[in-house]
């Protein structure tokens, strides 16, 4: 059986192209990210 799925995960894979708006959205949110260390935290803010 894991031959079974393994096949067409291996077919399916050349077949993902995203589109270019959801490229744009992450670009755009890692761009407005900034993460802080402050001692042992992290703080993660969004720069809207």
């Amino acid at each position: 059986m894991a031959k079974f799925y393994s096949e067409n995960s291996i077919e399916n894979i050349n077949e993902l192209e995203p589109k270019e708006e959801t490229i744009n959205f992450l670009l755009s949110y890692s761009k407005a990210l900034s993460v802080i260390d402050c001692n042992k935290m992290k703080f993660e803010t969004l720069l809207n």
